[in-house]
């Protein structure tokens, strides 16, 4: 059966006025919306994430290589079509890959109502202070990748579901379940009440990573590149170093999730 397509010739086109001056919106915030970029990202909405497309738009020279994926969509989610340069008009810049999904945010959860939905035997990441975007999708994707059952991320951080973000997690961001968490939260005791063991990632930590033998329930503490986790935080659980070239103190705070979590899943 052909897909019903909806083609655009006007960038100001009423119909796809959330898809208008995209870095724009995203300055600004989408109302519980998200823009996801690309084939894969978009297959990932559509197939995988607990959230929900409510529409798509392409460009013409892309819905040939689409077909497949788009036939199991939902008749209810518009799939508009539009000449490249009407798509560069409603984005506001080149859109080169010419993909784009409409999602709308699944409820939010609270940090206790989402751990309290994990299984005996889990890994999760806690996030202070990440307002790096492509750190986020960086982290988000090493999370998908090595199963992370859940993410905490504190006031101060970024939007998982920025488009930058979801675009670099190569939408891990869309499949990990995630929470936010208030200053006030005492995250680590609520952590370990649940019988998480919590290790803070810290250039200065006195264990290495290969000796840590991982137990059943690990929350891995991340903090921004600089300042790190808070000094209280630090002075309360394990601290955690991988070890490095003499000279040189600190990796990228998404390669570190990586390193962690490629350490966790294969010794635990």
């Amino acid at each position: 059966m052909p897909i019903q397509t909806i083609a655009i010739s006007d960038p100001e086109d009423p119909r796809i006025a959330p898809f208008r001056n995209i870095r724009e919106r995203d300055l600004v915030g989408r109302a519980g919306q998200f823009i996801a970029e690309g084939k894969t990202v978009l297959s990932v909405l559509l197939q995988q994430s607990r959230h929900r497309p409510l529409a798509i738009l392409l460009a013409e020279q892309r819905l040939a290589g689409m077909e497949s994926l788009l036939a199991g969509v939902d008749p209810a989610v518009p799939v508009y079509v539009a000449p490249q340069a009407v798509l560069d008009g409603i984005a506001g810049f080149s859109m080169h890959r010419g993909v784009l999904g409409l999602g709308e945010r699944a409820a939010s959860l609270q940090p206790d109502a989402l751990l309290n939905t994990l299984p005996r035997k889990a890994q999760v990441l806690v996030l202070i202070g990440i307002a790096n975007h492509d750190n986020m999708g960086g982290i988000f994707r090493n999370a998908a990748a090595f199963g992370v059952d859940a993410v905490l991320i504190d006031e101060t951080s970024c939007d998982p579901l920025y488009r930058k973000s979801i675009r670099v997690s190569v939408g891990g961001a869309l499949l990990v379940p995630f929470a936010r968490f208030s200053q006030q939260t005492d995250i680590a005791a609520m952590l370990e009440a649940e019988g998480f063991d919590c290790l803070a990632l810290s250039p200065a930590g006195e264990t290495s990573l290969s000796a840590i033998k991982p137990g059943a329930r690990n929350a891995v503490f991340l903090g921004a590149e600089g300042p790190g986790l808070p000094p209280g935080l630090l002075a309360r659980m394990k601290r955690v170093r991988i070890p490095m070239a003499h000279g040189f103190d600190s990796i990228n705070v998404a390669t570190t999730s990586g390193i962690v979590l490629h350490h966790l899943t294969c010794c635990g």
